[in-house]
């Protein structure tokens, strides 16, 4: 069996790791043939592939990034590095071209839209999630947010120390457009007096009050965690908005830290490492067993699978009712 692999849509701790997990088994284990393809669904389109080897994937587990390079092609839009064919049918004709049996779809929503696709056109595709978001509905965790979490709430410790000894608000601001789990699991890992999720609206007096409480227990600074994508007055970023305000209301000197991309970049937590690892494995075997049009996920403890059709277009949002949300109102930190 001849199998593709492709990497798309943004950078993630662990892909290299989820690379080295599908290519090992299929080439060790099940004797299968492996194609690397470059650049995404990109490199469907133009055919631009690499011959995979044992040997090539030495390195991978803990490098960040990804062997095959990314970028956001999108097959069934307009644009994109072909614009004057039919994209779909394209891909379809060179999959036959280069004798693949399958192709491994590693990547986001958009990713496990596209693949979706693919898969109803009649291709056979299994897919991996992928993205620091943890919004891919369909899996407990995907492989990326670990490491994220872990970026950020180093930042959010290290925030306590400037905080505290000039008696300051920080306000630090981690990724999420759409869904806030990386503000609330670095924000509550951290130590977070205030986290601000897209999910849950948030009263910008309720904040200032939250802070001058705390100020009336001896307690001079705070730290306020705030996911990209909250309420804005849509002029300004979400760290710099929310710092504004925050000054404005209690008068307390408050200044704000965007971490941006470093949260997407360097080498995966050992948690990241070895869900990768699981989960290019049992993609390799859902081929082998012919299971195809499906994404691997993450279930409580256990590597499984759900069909693609099942997960294309939803999102896993934060909800008022999870554990942590409950916990850390019940702490006393302001979530709006």
């Amino acid at each position: 069996m001849r199998i593709g692999i492709l990497t798309s849509g943004g950078d993630c701790p662990g892909i290299n790791a989820t690379i080295r997990g599908v290519c090992k088994t299929a080439i060790n284990y099940y004797g299968m043939e492996v194609v690397g393809i470059h650049s995404g669904f990109q490199g469907l389109l133009t055919k631009d592939v690499e011959s995979i080897t044992d040997k090539s994937l030495s390195g991978l587990l803990n490098l960040g990034g990804t062997m095959l390079g990314t970028s956001r092609e999108k097959p069934f839009k307009k644009g994109g590095v072909v614009s004057d064919v039919d994209k779909p049918s394209l891909i379809l004709q060179n999959i036959r071209e280069l004798g693949l049996d399958c192709v491994v779809c590693i990547g986001g929503n958009g990713t496990q839209k596209t693949a979706a696709k693919l898969a109803a056109m009649g291709i056979n595709i299994v897919s991996v999630p992928k993205t620091i978001d943890n919004d891919i509905w369909g899996t407990d965790i995907s492989f990326g947010f670990d490491s994220a979490v872990t970026i950020a709430t180093d930042a959010i410790d290290r925030l306590h120390s400037t905080a505290s000894s000039h008696k300051r608000v920080m306000v630090i601001e981690v990724m999420g457009h759409k869904a806030g789990w990386i503000a609330l699991y670095s924000g509550m890992a951290g130590g977070g007096d205030v986290i601000l999720v897209p999910e849950i609206a948030y009263d910008i007096k309720n904040i200032g009050n939250t802070i001058l409480e705390r100020l009336k227990k001896g307690k001079p600074y705070s730290i306020v965690v705030v996911a990209e994508g909250i309420r804005t007055d849509g002029r300004k970023r979400a760290a710099e908005y929310i710092a504004q305000e925050i000054e404005y209301e209690t008068g307390i000197e408050t200044r704000e830290t965007v971490l941006g991309y470093i949260q997407r970049g360097g080498s995966p937590t050992p948690f990241d490492r070895n869900l990768s690892t699981r989960m290019g494995g049992h993609a390799t075997e859902l081929i082998a067993k012919g299971e195809f049009g499906r994404m691997v996920a993450l279930k409580g403890d256990d590597i499984a699978s759900i069909p693609l059709e099942e997960v294309a277009g939803k999102l896993k949002l934060v909800t008022q009712d999870h554990d942590l949300v409950i916990q850390g109102r019940r702490m006393g930190i302001c979530f709006g």
